[in-house]
């Protein structure tokens, strides 16, 4: 299972410069958990911070133009933090799995003296075997789309840009190959420099470190949850993952009903449908004059079921939810922007279990990170698995990881519930 052990952004809306979990540079700090949920006030950063994984997929997807005017962003004036001028950045520590070495992958968009967006830095870097300080070897450097690229699993070049500038290192890779790694060095070109680097080099074979990252991004899965959409009625026909809308829910379960084991398939709707207060039974069925695909809930006590055109919004989204974590191929890493809207509150507790469950279990599964407002969610957690996040004096926001606080380790072994603490005010550092 690939994993995101620690992520930095800057100047993007209020999140000026904030840090969750372990870089390439900060080495003694803790890497984010499995399960991770941010916690806050409103108008503290949570939506932001959800954005920017956004963000960051839609530049893969749409290139950094486009992505910054998409969902209603506005433009890169509108999203960068205010009165700022550099650039935006973002830095992601991960592992492709529990053994492979960390990658960091870092990304900066400006806007040139002409007022054109574009990639302004891109670079992928990973320690070798063994290495356990100093700087790691680059085997993707890109400035405003120019730059080297090393092939296969094991090339790379250590840089320190505060000691050697970069255009000297460009310089002497362009020169004639004298070693075996330097013929595996490639000069590239980007031909709109409004793409990223990964998009293009993460499609060719003779780069899998890169196909791998690119891969792993592609498969993020950012939850914008709209009931209204689940209700629509979907033309009958199999679909392999939940979309992420959820309007493809009953697709959904026709592909688990004809493409898994029926026992193991029943067994899922059993379990969902347990979990889910007043439902009996989940069942699909197609209507063959239209070719249109209804969901069938049973509640308990009555003897005809409902459709999902006639559900709760709550319990259209805890099915959602559920559905998506039985996932035959989960997305590498889930993000969901307070799940408690339009809940019963005693419903989030079991959320928040079947969320660390999945995020930590011993098969396929996902890294999950939430955002959250809702101290009964928050209750179910531990203070590894909780950041708090405030706006500062200054106006942008700021976070660090409950368990920073030894107080309120202390009350949680004593057990103290954690939201309770948040409730009361003890996870407010001032």
């Amino acid at each position: 299972m690939a994993i995101i052990e620690g992520f930095r952004v800057k100047n993007y809306g209020a999140l000026k410069d904030i840090t969750l979990g372990k870089l390439w540079n900060t080495q003694k700090a803790k890497p984010l958990n499995p399960l991770t949920v941010v916690i806050g006030k409103n108008g503290a950063g949570k939506s932001t911070i959800f954005d920017a994984f956004g963000f960051i997929a839609d530049c893969l997807k749409l290139g950094v133009e486009d992505a910054c005017f998409a969902r209603g962003r506005g433009g890169f004036e509108k999203i960068r933090s205010q009165e700022q001028t550099g650039p935006i950045e973002f830095e992601i520590y991960y592992k492709e799995d529990a053994k492979a070495l960390p990658i960091t992958y870092e990304l900066s968009i400006n806007v040139d003296n002409g007022g054109k967006l574009y990639v302004e830095k891109e670079r992928l870097r990973q320690r070798r075997k063994g290495q356990k300080t100093g700087w790691p070897f680059s085997f993707l450097i890109l400035n405003a789309g120019k730059g080297f690229v090393w092939k296969g699993n094991a090339g790379g070049q250590q840089v320190d840009e505060d000691k050697k500038n970069i255009d000297d290192l460009f310089a002497s890779l362009k020169e004639p190959a004298q070693t075996e790694e330097k013929a595996e060095t490639e000069w590239v070109e980007l031909d709109d420099n409004r793409k990223l680097g990964i998009a293009t080099l993460g499609s060719l074979k003779q780069h899998p470190r890169i196909s791998a990252f690119r891969r792993f991004i592609e498969g993020w899965y950012l939850s914008y949850f709209d009931p209204n959409a689940a209700r629509e009625l979907p033309k009958a026909g199999p679909q392999k993952h939940l979309n992420v809308k959820g309007d493809n829910i009953g697709n959904v379960v026709q592909y688990m009903e004809r493409d898994i084991n029926q026992e193991r398939f029943k067994r899922i709707l059993q379990r969902i449908s347990e979990k889910i207060p007043g439902i009996g039974e989940i069942s699909t069925h197609k209507d063959d004059y239209s070719n249109n695909l209804y969901l069938l809930f049973k509640d308990k006590g009555f003897a005809v079921p409902f459709t999902h055109m006639q559900m709760s919004d709550g319990t259209l989204k805890v099915f959602a939810y559920l559905l998506l974590l039985e996932d035959p191929d989960p997305p590498p890493f889930i993000c969901i922007e307070e799940p408690e809207n339009g809940l019963y509150h005693k419903l989030l507790e079991t959320l928040a279990l079947e969320f660390r469950e999945h995020a930590t279990g011993k098969k396929e599964r996902s890294q999950i990170f939430v955002t959250t407002h809702q101290p009964y969610l928050v209750d179910a957690l531990n203070p590894e698995e909780v950041w708090v996040m405030e706006k500062g004096d200054d106006g942008f926001s700021a976070i660090h990881r409950a368990s920073d606080n030894q107080i309120v380790k202390s009350m949680v072994e004593e057990g103290q519930p954690l939201g309770s603490l948040w409730y009361s005010d003890y996870l407010d550092p001032r």
